[in-house]
């Protein structure tokens, strides 16, 4: 605000744009070396090259933010309107992570906006006390009065009550290394073993209403008769609907990364094409194409799916998400707007090793499932695998990097949240003020 120069402001926060994704991402940096055999100065400059370029976002927002802060009266909101606008647009920068409001996992109070503005308006909050922190640095008389709307957030319903859950659940983490070098017979065991730990808690004392295999790192293929008779016996025998990462394919053959659904009785019911595919893990985003191969590359290259995909199974209706897709909170909404009374998230983050990338991962799942009030239960390879309640609670996790299966208590809802009901809604709203108090003044003038 006190730097008259839109390309020093700009500087400014092209500098801090890259130590935010520089600290917050180093994790893209060892994947590439570990998984996609990028020397390690190589990995570290695609790394480098990849926060320039996301940086540029908070770039453009220092730029702006300067002026606003100067606009009488309204420029505190306007900055947080601005931040909520930046941060949005990062869903169509080939890479989206960890929004501000994500903060708030284990906040209840300001928690209370997810269900009604999604994660923007939490953002929204969090950049609104820093905008009047700086209001208060630059004497800027009655900034901190632009507190008290964030009282209304006590006026909001309270989060939904803690409970057990009167569904089963049985989840697999088959712990399978992404480096594995596959063979028939290799393939064989490891189907046994995922067939071996599904039923190991399944029995006439013990049902099960739904088995999830996570998103598998393997060559386990739609079109496999003996995978497809594999599947459809432990559905048969659990007496349970089973949910599991595979290969698909389109019509032109394509391979899609997939997730299928079979009934009790072991018939397939539907197949869902994830929509928003990785970066670098299943496509590599413009401009990186010459640079660096993707990481996954056992199935070739991944085309996206056509739509979200709603189900029946067990009489009720659900919805699953595929890894990376849980970052996309415009598009996980559709689902449970679709009907989904419960959540389901196969996912493989073991391309991520022992960083922080996974646990980054589950606080972002945990927002989804608190937008939407619903259950979501996630299945990963060797981790964090996890059942969430409706207010983003985790109720119970699975111990990381081993081979493990189980039992887990989730529900169904049919409530729609204002969220589910009408999307990005705030966001359009912090646009139309964000543009109002940058052009409208100039306008009048």
């Amino acid at each position: 605000a006190r730097e008259p120069s839109s390309r020093v402001r700009f500087a400014l926060g092209y500098g801090a744009g890259f130590l935010f994704w520089f600290g917050l991402t180093p994790w893209i940096q060892w994947t590439l070396v570990r998984h996609a055999d990028v020397p390690a100065a190589g990995a570290w400059a695609i790394f480098i090259l990849l926060c320039l370029a996301k940086a540029v976002q908070l770039g453009v927002f220092a730029a702006l933010a300067g002026s606003l802060m100067n606009v009488p009266r309204f420029g505190i909101p306007g900055v947080a309107a601005l931040w909520v606008v930046v941060e949005w647009t990062q869903n169509y920068t080939g890479f989206e992570w960890l929004n501000l409001g994500n903060a708030a996992g284990d906040m209840s109070l300001p928690l209370r906006l997810a269900p009604v503005t999604g994660v923007w308006g939490i953002s929204f909050a969090f950049a609104l006390m820093s905008a009047v922190i700086a209001a208060l640095l630059l004497r800027q008389r009655f900034a901190s009065l632009w507190l008290f709307p964030l009282l209304g957030i006590f006026l909001l319903p309270e989060l939904p009550a803690p409970e057990r859950g009167d569904k089963t659940v049985v989840v697999v983490q088959p712990n399978i290394d992404n480096e594995t070098v596959w063979s028939g017979e290799l393939q064989t065991r490891t189907e046994e073993q995922m067939a071996r730990l599904s039923l190991s808690l399944v029995g006439p004392k013990s049902p099960a209403d739904m088995i999830v295999w996570p998103e598998i790192p393997g060559p386990f293929y739609e079109n496999d008769p003996r995978f497809a008779e594999l599947l459809s016996g432990v559905a048969r025998t659990a007496q349970a609907g089973l949910l599991t990462g595979a290969v698909g394919r389109n019509p032109n053959g394509r391979p899609l990364n997939s997730a299928l659904l079979l009934g009790p009785d072991g018939t397939k019911i539907s197949r869902y094409d994830k929509v928003n595919l990785v970066p670098f893990g299943e496509f590599v985003p413009w401009p990186f194409g010459s640079v660096t191969d993707k990481i996954s590359t056992g199935a070739g290259d991944f085309v996206p799916g056509a739509k979200a995909t709603v189900s029946r199974v067990g009489g009720h209706h659900i919805g699953a998400f595929i890894c990376y897709e849980s970052v996309y909170a415009s598009y996980v909404r559709r689902f449970a707007a679709d009907g989904a009374e419960a959540l389901f998230n196969l996912s493989n983050d073991s391309w991520y090793g022992k960083t922080s990338a996974r646990y980054q991962h589950l606080q972002i799942v945990r927002m989804r499932a608190a937008e939407n009030h619903r259950w979501i239960i996630r299945a990963t390879n060797d981790g964090v695998s996890a059942v969430i309640d409706p207010a983003g609670r985790i109720l119970r996790t699975e111990p990381e990097f081993r081979e493990a299966s189980a039992r887990m208590r989730y529900a169904y809802r049919q409530d729609l949240t204002f969220y589910t009901r009408f999307g990005d809604w705030f966001v359009a709203l912090c646009a139309l003020l964000t543009a109002g108090l940058l052009f409208l003044p100039k306008a009048l003038r």
